[in-house]
């Protein structure tokens, strides 16, 4: 019987481990430098020191003078992005899908710079926005530089991409096992050892490694009391309301980019535009400028008035959107968290079943989930940002409704919808290829037409290539062993012409391609695409050369039909 796998096995799994443990580390490196630029930053913009002290903008004394700060920041920004790159414009998480799906994995050493550089003046001059989308494009640039630096696959370097970027979001927030869900559910699109080994280990050198300059534990800590059974109603509410924000969200956020793009103005100037609107609300609303992390942690805590919740979040809202909208730099996953926890707020009082700090908590999650569409992440994120084990349910069932919301209502994401606009769609939905599920001893036709080595070439074509052809090529055997396969094409005139020559005499000293039994037809029909043929012969191993059959690409086709039958045909087995 021959040897089949459940994972195609690799012997570059270590090296790509290696790369990963280095990664982990110089994304660590990365998001701490980048938190500490945002502090240089705010302490330079809102309180003229030269300092790395954790200051909040909120506290800032410069009047309606605050108004300019932001603009400032998107300014200078607006200024990287036109004469160093345009690629750290946006939030980060699109940018990278654009890399992985469309450009190899192959991202520039201007990117790995400007990028942190960038979002640490728009962040510290008040921008809205949180240091991990940021970070997940750092760490994912460092990593394709590193792996651009190696012989390696764009498959391999898109493993140590999205390796180098879930890295990042673990030592912003402290949840490898949410980082490692963002790119099974959203960046990676397969789950393979290759890829999903190298996310792991960097995510887990990155958990480890955070301690050296963070506070260790969860980022919120909470204990909510076990919710009531009526809770279940409960959280079916709050997921719709969460998705109808998410969807709310998500369709502004693009009328407001679209009604930047037709301003008669260079996009360079957008980002201090909308620094100004970032600076008026700052103005009004302190605590909704900048990262906001204190301001999630006391609305988690339900330590917040209800009017002042409700002010807080719709000025962030507004100032997110429309700073996001003006192309500036900076991530979307803290104001997302802090717009869903206060909405939790505000329907907590109403909401049966837990207190106000359970519905914080689940809609902060099924905000996230929503908007992202990536709903096990939010789950696990929230788990880990207040290690709650008794809101995990409630979290669930609220993360997976408002991700059932958005999906019935947004034709793409937040995320997606970027990149659908420069003309590259994203399908998000994937599953085992029915290819990769059958091998090829499965669907080759065994008894297939062969043509023996001695067999003198004139009576070849006359046979086999005349006016009664019925294949393309043959394979030519010596008694069972393959020889090679030959078509129309290897027999010129002047060899047609001598009429004793054997047609094996023609195949000498040529390497014929050939297929295993055992090889999965995914690789196989990969393998007949880059060489352009039809037909590939199927041997039995690579030392004996015996022939099984023929395997074409109509029998490859047989899975596909397998699949198509099981997603539409309808069948009732009970009847009355």
């Amino acid at each position: 019987m021959m040897h089949k796998r459940d994972f195609s096995g690799s012997n570059r799994l270590l090296l790509l481990s290696a790369f990963a443990v280095v990664i982990g580390g110089l994304s660590t490196l990365g998001a701490w430098l980048l938190l500490a630029m945002i502090r240089f930053f705010t302490n330079l913009f809102f309180y003229q020191t030269l300092s790395l002290a954790e200051t909040s903008p909120a506290d800032n004394t410069l009047g309606a003078w605050v108004i300019v700060v932001p603009a400032l920041g998107g300014l200078i920004v607006g200024l990287m992005a036109r004469y160093g790159s345009d690629k750290i414009r946006g939030h980060g998480i699109p940018e990278a899908l654009e890399a992985i799906l469309f450009g190899k994995s192959q991202m520039s050493a201007k990117v790995a710079v400007l990028k942190p550089l960038s979002s640490g003046v728009v962040i510290g001059s008040g921008g809205p926005f949180g240091a991990e989308g940021p970070v997940i494009m750092t760490g994912g640039a460092a990593a394709s530089l590193l792996a651009q630096a190696f012989h390696l696959t764009s498959a391999e370097r898109k493993a140590l991409l999205v390796a180098g970027a879930c890295a990042g979001m673990t030592a912003v927030f402290g949840t490898p096992l949410a980082a490692i869900l963002l790119a099974v559910e959203l960046l990676l699109f397969e789950l393979r050892p290759r890829s999903l080994l190298p996310v792991a280990l960097a995510c887990t050198v990155a958990g480890f490694l955070r301690p050296l300059w963070a506070e260790a534990g969860p980022l919120f800590a909470m204990q909510t009391p076990p919710a009531d059974t009526i809770a279940l109603v409960s959280c079916v509410a709050a997921g719709l309301a969460c998705g109808m924000l998410c969807t709310a969200m998500s369709s502004i956020l693009y009328k407001v980019e679209d009604a930047f793009g037709r301003l008669p103005i260079h996009w360079m100037w957008w980002p201090a535009l909308g620094g100004l609107v970032v600076g008026l609300g700052g103005w009004l609303e302190p605590r909704a400028l900048g990262v906001g992390y204190d301001v999630i942690g006391d609305l988690l805590a339900d330590e917040l008035a209800l009017q002042v919740v409700v002010a807080l979040v719709l000025v962030k809202a507004v100032i997110w959107v429309v700073a996001l909208g003006s192309g500036t730099s900076g991530g979307i996953l803290a104001p997302l968290l802090m717009i869903g926890a206060g909405l939790g707020c505000v329907l907590g009082p109403w909401l049966p079943g837990g207190d106000v700090r359970l519905w914080a908590l689940v809609c902060m999650a099924a905000t996230l989930g929503g908007t992202m569409r990536a709903p096990l992440m939010a789950v696990v994120f929230a788990f880990e940002l207040t290690w709650d084990t008794n809101a995990l349910l409630p979290t669930i069932l609220g993360c997976v409704v408002a991700y059932g919301f958005s999906v019935v209502a947004m034709p793409r994401s937040i995320l997606t919808e970027k990149i659908a606009r420069r003309g590259l769609h994203v399908y998000r939905e994937y599953g085992v290829d029915p290819l990769e599920r059958h091998f090829v001893s499965e669907v080759m036709t065994a008894d297939a037409v062969t043509i023996p080595a001695s067999t003198p070439v004139p009576e070849v074509q006359a046979r086999y290539f005349g006016v009664g052809q019925k294949h393309r090529a043959y394979p030519v055997v010596d008694e069972d062993r393959l020889v090679g396969m030959i078509d129309r094409d290897d027999l010129p005139p002047d060899v047609v012409q001598d009429e004793t020559q054997p047609v094996g005499e023609l195949l000498q000293g040529i390497a014929a391609p050939h297929a295993l039994a055992q090889e999965t037809c995914r690789a196989v029909a990969s393998r007949m695409a880059a060489l352009g043929l039809q037909r590939l012969p199927v041997v039995e191993s690579e030392q004996s050369q015996k022939l099984l059959g023929v395997v074409s690409r109509s029998d490859l086709l047989k899975p596909a039909q397998q699949l198509h039958e099981e997603e539409s045909r309808r069948e009732r087995f009970l009847r009355r």
